[in-house]
């Protein structure tokens, strides 16, 4: 798109603020930003300093009959409720009477607005009230802007459009559109999630892909026309250009850019109004700063060798007791890693469970690999300082684990962590790029490629079925203890990677998604998070793009989505959670599938690790039951915020077999040929399995969620030998009717076993033989849509790019 944007002019805006002690613009020079960015032009205006005295002619100058004035101070943002918006006939008396009325109004009126929300009084205000409150406003007027009044082509709801840019710490700028004016905090609370406000990464978008989010919500339809009574007042092109120059600029005044002069922390028009299909921006505001040094990249390839070391030394470990470094030991060994290359760092012990011991890292020199892959550090925080000196210093290892807490989790350790953090970081910058440091406060890693296991839980309080088989998918969890008690909780996950993360004191959640988007060893990556260092959420985001485009499968769960759990993570990771909002939005946008539930992510996780061969085509679903109450609920469970299944209608060839099989079972007069379809109570394996098959191989279903019936006398769902006519273990019972079924076709199948512990056997053997099953049917209708939507949302991700 040819958009010329006049940085250097707006650079030297922004120079010239920054010289006078300004971090923002007033309302009239945003009007000249706007002017250089190559999109609409903003309407006329005039500033009127105060104490000055404009003449007649420059208060006629502006055509029309109307005029609106505007008080012009640093810190009264929503102008409107003060009475800071005014508009007068264009009449020079009239115009001079109500500037001098704004002049006294406006501070008595702010004023008493601050003594209401004392909360949201801008720092310069805190603690005044009465007349000193009424003075320091007074104090920071610095005029009105007399502004082109141009009326608009509709008063209707919905006919004004908000855009912004804001810098985020984790995502980098992102840029906001939707339903503009003054209630447009009320729109995003009271909409439904993306109809009121859409936001993306500046960085992973332009124009026409930002368009395409923007067409989603309410805002674009009534500005379209596209609801009733209403007209089209902008055209595509007049906003694909706008969103085109606010990208534009965000990426060029970014953080993220490593040329750039100034950072644009905030760039809002609230709102643009639409006369005769112009798009006028009726209040704006900027704020902006320096930008900070960007610490120097990570060697993101040496996570190789933390994965799959070939030599781990290990500090910590105890002789005489079970502390967290001899359980390290423990079940480090106990996974099959060799003890010949295992090393114990100790000065007290020659060798402990028969691995030998040297007495600190400098005895490394002597061996015939001077160089650890790994190095396990389970000592308390307060050696922790030397120990990484000692470690840069000696170029001791190439990865390091961090176990211990104590490293920026509470308010007494951050100045232990910053100096850590300033130590490798100085490591990072040297050719070689020094060691990486995973942690700290983590559980480590359990590797089954790499043949290790760190986890400091001893084998009585987690029981591990170790050298068993194992899925191409990775974990990662900031949290050690969730990943511990969704593994315990939930054992038919199986990835092959399981990676505690704890404070991202050096690698982040980004450096690990951008090792395994490349990786031949995975298939599915997941990842539960809680916060990302600054900027880490936009490498994630682009990770994650990059994992999306080479066919990988992305499972996404973020805490903190309230300002109560944001306060919870904060305090737990040292990492803040960012704004939940624009961190769902940017990772679904890169690809990913995101959880709404710990539940729900175990559940997406198991669906990907089964299912990433499976084809899915769309998102139409096939569902069939006995029992009447799982059908309708079913059908309830199609569509949410996040998702929008459709019930698939079944060929004719499909229905004439169905309703063959049911004359042959003489279920005919019981059953309506529908979806979802209710087989009735007395159907019997046969009946499911057959139906099951014809429904999976109809050309318009994408989908099949079958429940089992698991109390129907009809069925074998029961480990029970001596009574043959309820043994799941018969040849042609359900369970190995379903497994064939669901092995052998392309279309996804997922089971339902809705009853008691009784039927435990029965889930167990088909999870064992890679068959998604749920206990309740709205949570199976559930995980499956969020997971279809996310694989065809990879899709389009694919095709977008292969066509471009």
């Amino acid at each position: 798109m040819n958009l010329p944007i006049d940085f250097s002019g707006i650079t030297q805006m922004l120079t010239a603020a920054h010289e006078d002690s300004r971090n923002f613009l007033y309302e009239f020079e945003v009007y000249t930003l706007l002017s250089r960015s190559g999109a609409e032009t903003p309407p006329l205006c005039n500033f009127i300093p105060r104490g000055s005295r404009p003449s007649d002619d420059a208060l006629n100058a502006f055509p029309g009959e109307k005029t609106v004035l505007k008080i012009v101070s640093p810190f009264i943002i929503h102008k409107t409720e003060v009475g800071g918006v005014r508009i007068v006939k264009k009449e020079p008396h009239r115009i001079i009477s109500a500037v001098r009325r704004m002049f006294y109004e406006v501070p008595e009126n702010y004023a008493t607005w601050i003594e209401r929300n004392p909360e949201s009084a801008p720092a310069p205000y805190k603690g005044l009230s009465g007349e000193p409150l009424i003075a320091a406003i007074s104090r920071d007027i610095q005029g009105i802007l007399q502004v082109q009044f141009m009326p608009p082509d509709s008063n209707a709801f919905g006919n004004e459009l908000i855009v912004g840019l804001r810098h985020t710490r984790e995502f980098g700028t992102i840029i906001s559109a939707g339903l503009g004016g003054t209630d447009t905090e009320l729109y995003a609370k009271r909409f439904r999630k993306g109809q009121a406000i859409v936001a993306a990464s500046c960085a992973m978008n332009d124009g026409h892909t930002f368009f395409k989010i923007f067409k989603q919500t309410i805002s674009y339809r009534k500005l379209t026309g596209l609801t009733r009574g209403q007209q089209r007042i902008v055209s595509d092109e007049q906003l694909i250009e706008c969103f085109e120059s606010f990208i534009r600029m965000g990426n060029h005044y970014s953080q993220a850019n490593p040329d750039a002069p100034f950072v644009i922390k905030e760039l809002e028009v609230n709102p643009f109004t639409f006369c005769d299909y112009l798009m006028v921006p009726l209040d704006g505001m900027c704020k902006f700063c320096k930008p900070k040094k960007i610490a120097a990249k990570r060697p993101v390839k040496k996570i190789d060798n933390l994965l799959h070391p070939k030599s781990i030394g290990i500090i910590g470990v105890s002789s005489t007791r079970k502390n967290f470094g001899r359980i390290i030991l423990d079940n480090i060994l106990a996974e099959g890693f060799s003890k010949e290359n295992t090393i114990i760092f100790s000065q007290s012990a020659k060798q402990v469970d028969a691995v030998r011991c040297l007495p600190n890292l400098e005895a490394l020199k002597q061996e015939k690999n001077k160089k650890l892959d790994l190095f396990i550090v389970a000592v308390g925080a307060a050696r922790v300082p030397e120990l990484v000196d000692d470690i840069i210093r000696l170029d001791a290892a190439e990865t390091v684990m961090l176990i211990p807490g104590g490293m920026g989790e509470t308010h007494d350790s951050k100045d232990r962590a910053r100096d850590i953090i300033a130590k490798i970081d100085q490591a990072h910058a040297t050719k070689e790029g020094g060691p990486v440091f995973l942690g700290a406060n983590c559980m480590g890693v359990i590797s089954k490629p790499g043949g290790y296991d760190t986890w400091f839980i001893p084998e009585q309080k987690l029981p591990k079925q170790r050298n068993c088989a194992f899925h191409r998918a990775a974990l990662i969890s900031q949290s050690g203890a969730f990943m511990l008690h969704r593994s315990h909780q939930y054992p038919h996950m199986s990835p092959a990677y399981m990676i505690s993360m704890g404070n991202q004191t050096d690698l982040t959640l980004g450096d690990m998604i951008q090792y395994f988007m490349t990786s031949k060893s995975v298939d599915v990556i997941a990842v539960y998070a809680e916060g990302f260092n600054d900027l880490d959420g936009l490498e994630f985001c682009k990770a994650v793009r990059h994992a999306v485009l080479a066919g990988k499968e992305m499972i996404f769960y973020k805490a903190g989505r309230t300002p109560e759990g944001k306060a919870a993570t904060s305090s737990h990771t040292a990492s803040l959670a960012g704004d939940y909002m624009v961190c769902e939005s940017c990772v679904r946008q890169a690809g990913a599938i995101v959880a709404r539930t710990f539940s729900e992510f175990q559940e997406l996780i198991v669906l990907a690790e089964t299912m990433s061969k499976k084809i899915i085509k769309g998102n139409r679903l096939a569902a069939v039951s006995g029992a009447g109450f799982e059908a309708v609920g079913m059908a309830d469970s199609i569509q949410s915020d996040d998702f929008h299944m459709e019930l698939a209608r079944f060929e004719e060839s499909t229905l004439e077999k169905v309703a063959d099989i049911l004359k042959h079972k003489k279920l005919d007069a019981f059953v309506t040929l529908s979806n979802p379809l209710d087989i009735n109570p007395a159907a019997d394996d046969d009946t499911h399995a057959q139906i099951t098959r014809i429904l999976a191989e109809d050309k318009g279903v994408d989908a099949v969620v079958v429940s089992l019936d698991p109390m129907s006398p009809a069925m074998k769902t029961l480990d029970s030998p001596s009574i043959p006519y309820f043994d799941m273990n018969h040849e042609n019972s359900i369970k190995n009717q379903i497994i064939d079924i669901a092995n052998t076709c392309d279309t996804p199948v997922v089971t339902v076993v809705d009853g008691g512990r009784l039927y435990d056997p029965l889930r167990e053997a088909l999870i064992k033989n890679n068959i998604p099953v749920f206990t309740v049917c709205d949570k199976a209708i559930a995980a499956l849509s969020l997971y279809v939507q996310g694989r065809l949302n990879a899709y389009a991700i694919r095709n977008s790019v292969g066509k471009q």
